[in-house]
Formats: structure tokens, sequence, C-alpha cells
């Protein structure tokens, strides 16, 4: 045995492991082996933020669901060691989590004078901040939940709700941290009683069975593309299209957007599929085929998406943490928002001022108006993304960023010059056409957020499995078959967080497979049809406006009258 393998089969402990998180390091679990990714992670073709909420924990299921074989492969020249036993996570840093160095633990191991084995024990939880949402509310719970070593995993919280704040429930203080208090322990107990317990055994069983359909799902081919499918789909876009410059042609300016916007809004679901590595499962050439599609022809930036996208997957419907429902001041889907909570991937705090006060009164009435103009906030997002270089500028994705610039250039100069510029005569006609085109596209944005604004957002703590989360936090859409066209497959958002890897044709045939998972686990299924879904958004939106507006009398009562009880 070479040096190189003889330190990959080192045996890290628990402590060891704190002490290279505490010194700074990106250090997860893959497979039972110990990856120190700190060379890997300004290179990371899908952002560094993913990787940062899987520092010290067991990422096998996140890493394989959104990595090839291949990549998985690359990782394991960062292997420095391996584990012995099942992990339990750690809180990771980016969520709150705090470690001790080596030296901390050895001094304490020292004053203690106890064995390695208990300094590791008591090490679980330096990473974490105690909550007492997460404390039984009843005696013959705590005895319970302590007979099966349950208590130590749902202590840990992802949340950044602190000790202090939830205690403002049994004394006078700020109403809002009252209210939110209340409301998150509701939450929490509901899930748990809802979804099965969090202890080691359960996560355990439910995670062998996710792997085990994975390889059923393998064996039956379904990570097979179907590329006659994208034939179709080819065809359709050519068709679009070509209505949109005949209509043009002819002087029907609305007529002409509504195809334009429709050839966009289809656009999406194949620039999504590559996203993912979906159709030909190479990185290389699935992400030029984003970039054309989604830069090129549709003047949005893949690599923004792809580093916006693969947090969502991996902290699904976390107020703090996912950035796909963090949309202040316009919309809350949790009242956790209302404590100005700090968002950890656009790293700024999202401010309940008085302008989202007067939104999230409304926001179930705005829903559909706002996302009609969404395509407007993607151009900006991908703008900022891109000028301001916050993609990897070396290693395999270097020249994305500006074959992206190139792109864009591209987009605005046959959209905003030759069609827009020099194609419609008038002013006005122009409006038209840009509001008519932008607008058609807003039911995609219903599809996007319809899988996730009606689900739970609350944090089970670092116990809960990855499949288990994902179907806690996701739900699909029922629609007839001859329908998938139009939802492009997002209405298996619960099947394709499970395994986003599966090309968009055979997620029907999968769906079968993942109900009879979520039979033996015993996760509910959570699936709508398309409007039943969208009431279920619309009344979350109305539930968590409801709350906003009891918090401003109650604020109002207080500013008045000074009483807090």
């Amino acid at each position: 045995m070479d040096a190189t393998s003889a330190r990959k089969e080192r045996i890290y402990s628990r402590n060891e492991i704190e002490g290279l998180i505490a010194d700074g390091r990106t250090v997860f679990i893959l497979d039972g082996r110990v990856v120190k990714a700190d060379a890997w992670r300004p290179f990371h073709p899908g952002g560094d933020k993913a990787m940062m909420h899987m520092v010290g924990r067991d990422a096998t299921d996140e890493v394989t669901a959104l990595h090839s074989a291949e990549a998985k492969k690359l990782m394991e020249k960062y292997v420095i060691g391996r584990i012995e036993g099942r992990w339990t996570n750690f809180l990771p840093p980016i969520q709150g989590g705090k470690f001790r160095s080596r030296e901390e633990l050895v001094r304490l191991q020292q004053a203690q004078r106890l064995p390695s084995e208990d300094t590791d024990s008591s090490s679980q939880d330096s990473s974490e901040e105690p909550s007492p949402i997460f404390e039984p509310v009843d005696k013959e719970t705590v005895r319970r939940r302590r007979q099966d070593s349950a208590v130590p995993e749902l202590s840990r919280s992802t949340s950044s709700t602190s000790v202090s704040s939830l205690e403002m429930e049994d004394v006078p203080g700020d109403p809002a941290k009252y209210s939110t208090t209340k409301e998150t322990k509701q939450q929490i107990e509901e899930d748990l009683r809802k979804y099965p317990r969090l202890d080691s055994n359960t996560q355990t069983q439910i995670v062998d069975k996710y792997r085990l359909l994975n390889q059923r799902i393998k064996d039956e081919g379904l990570y097979n593309c179907n590329y006659v499918a994208y034939a179709w789909e080819i065809a359709r876009y050519t068709f679009l299209f070509g209505m949109c410059l005949f209509t043009l042609h002819l002087g029907w300016y609305a007529t002409s957007g509504l195809f334009l916007g429709l050839f966009w809004h289809q656009l999406v679901f194949t620039a999504h599929d590559a996203g993912h590595m979906g159709i030909t499962h190479n990185f290389h050439v699935d992400t030029v085929i984003g970039m054309i599609i989604a830069d090129y022809l549709g003047g949005l930036s893949i690599g923004w998406w792809k580093h916006n996208h693969n947090v969502h997957h991996v902290v699904t419907n976390s107020p703090e943490h996912d950035p796909d429902i963090e949309h202040m001041p316009f919309f809350a889907i949790s009242h956790r928002f209302f404590e100005s909570l700090r968002s950890t991937y656009y790293d700024r705090i999202m401010t309940y001022d008085a302008f989202a006060r007067v939104m999230i009164k409304f926001q179930h009435y705005l829903y559909y108006p706002i996302l009609a103009f969404g395509r407007f906030n993607l151009y900006r997002l991908s703008w900022e993304f891109l000028l301001l270089g916050r993609g990897p500028r070396k290693g395999p994705a270097w020249w994305h960023r500006w074959f992206e610039i190139a792109g864009h250039v591209f987009f605005w100069y046959w959209f905003g010059y030759e069609l827009l510029y020099k194609s419609i005569p008038t002013a006005w006609d122009r409006f038209v056409f840009v509001m008519v085109s932008h607008m058609i596209t807003g039911p995609l944005h219903v599809q996007i957020t319809l899988s996730h604004f009606a689900m739970s957002t609350a944090d089970l703590g670092v116990a809960e499995s990855f499949p288990q989360r994902m179907l806690r936090t996701t739900m699909d859409v029922d629609c007839p078959q001859w329908l998938d066209f139009f939802h492009g497959g997002l209405q298996f958002q619960a099947i394709h967080h499970l395994y986003p890897r599966i090309p968009r044709h055979n997620l029907r045939q999968t769906q079968k497979l993942v109900q009879n998972f979520c039979d033996e686990v015993d996760i509910p299924y959570a699936i709508y049809g398309f409007v039943d879904g969208n009431k279920e958004v619309i009344g979350r939106l109305g539930d968590v406006a409801k709350q906003a507006r009891i918090l401003a009398e109650c604020q109002r009562h207080i500013a008045e009258t000074g009483d807090y009880h």
C-alpha cells in the first residue's frame, strides 16, 4: 500500500473532524469516507454555498443525487481518511454550528479525565444551539424519546432561532418573536406527529430503502434519456418561434409576443434538464446545451440558476437558507420572515420593514400579478451574477462566465435590436410586445413556486434524512399525461428532488416507484391537482397575511397602551 492509499485509509475520530471544521476546513462524509474539499471549493461549478451546507454532515445522498458517477470519482482525490460506524451529523457552520478546536477538546478531556469516546459524545452538542422548540411537551414524550435515544438528534436545529427568543412566549417582550415562536413550535410538533420518527434506526431504514430504490431506477433504465422525446421538443420550439416571426411579419405584435413567451416558457424546461445533467449526463455537453438555451435564446444565466438551484436542493424550504422561498418584501410563506431573518445565500438581512408589512398583508391577492413580472427580475439576477463574477474563475468552469456574457450580448442583439427595435415601428407596439411576451411566462413562475410554497418550512434538525426532508417540503402536481408538455416535468417536483438527474420524460414512470417507497417507509406523499395546488398556495399566503395583520394589530395596541399582555 502506497502512502496515498494509507492516508486515505486512516480512521478519523469525531473529535478530529470537529477540530478540522473548527479550523475552517470544508469537511464532509461521503460513503463512509472523510472528504476535505478546501482546494475544490472555489472551483465548484455549482457554487460553494451548497458545499458549505454539507460541512460536518454525511452528504452521501445529497452528493449522489446532484452529481454524476464521474464527478463522485473525481472527489476521491480529496479523500483524507474514513470513519467507522454511522455518522451523526454536525450542524454546519453556515447554519450556526459552533465547533471546538482539537486543542480545546484535548484540554476538556484532560480536565474532565474522561475517555476519548466520552469526549466524542459530548462534542456532538458543540455544533448546535439547544432549542426548547425541539423539547417534548410532556413527561411521557420525554420518557419515550429518551428510551429511543432520539433526544440528542432532535435538538440539532438548523434554525437560527435562539433560546432567548423562544422564551419570549413566557415573558413580556417583542410581539413578533412571541407570535413566531409559538407558530414555530406548533409547526414542528405537527410535523413530528405526521412524519416518521427521527431516531437513528428509523431514519437509517428510510435511507437504506431510498438507496435501494435508486438502484432499481438505474436497473430499469430510468436514468437513460429519451432522445425521441427531445425531437418532439425541438419541433415544438421551432413551431412557436416560427409563429412568432410569422405574426411579427403580419404586424400582429401582441400575438407575436404571445408566441415568443410560449417559446421561452417551453425552453426553460430543457434548460432545467441540462442544468441537472439529465440529457447527455455529460457535464460539459449538458452545460453548453443549457447555456445556449438559457443565455443565447432566453437572456438568462444558467450559471446563476445553478448556484441558486443547488442550494435549493439541499436546504429545501428553509427560510434562512433556501433562496427559492426568499422573496421579501413581496412574499413570505412562513411567519418566521417577520423576524427579519438573515439569508445565508444572499448574505443580507431580509428586513420586515414598513413596505414588507404592507405587501405581505395582501400577498395572496398579489401572487399572480407579481409573478407575471418575474422574468424581469431574472434578468437583473443574471446580469448581477455575471458582471460581479460570482461564478468560478478557475477550474473546469472558468470559461462559463465569458461564454454566458457572449450569450447575453447575442440575446440582446437579436431580441432587443433586430426583433424589438428594427421590426416593430412604434414605442407603444414595442411596449405591448415586451409586456405580452414576458407576462405570458408567468405560469412558469407559478409552476416553480407551486410545489414548495404550500409545504412545510419547519426545521426538524440534522437527524432528518435527505429523502424525508425532500418529501416533507415538496409536493407533486397531478395532471393528465397529455398535459405533461405544459408542465415540463415540474409537476413531478417531489420525485425530482429525490432523484434530480432522472430525465423528465421518465418521471411519470418513476412516480409509481416513489409512491410505493413512500407507502413502505410511511412518509406522506403530497400530490394535488393543479387547481387544488394553487388553492393550497393561495391559502398558505393568506394564512401568513392574516398573521401579519394580527401582528400589526398587536404592535399597534402595545404602542398605544404599553400593555404587553
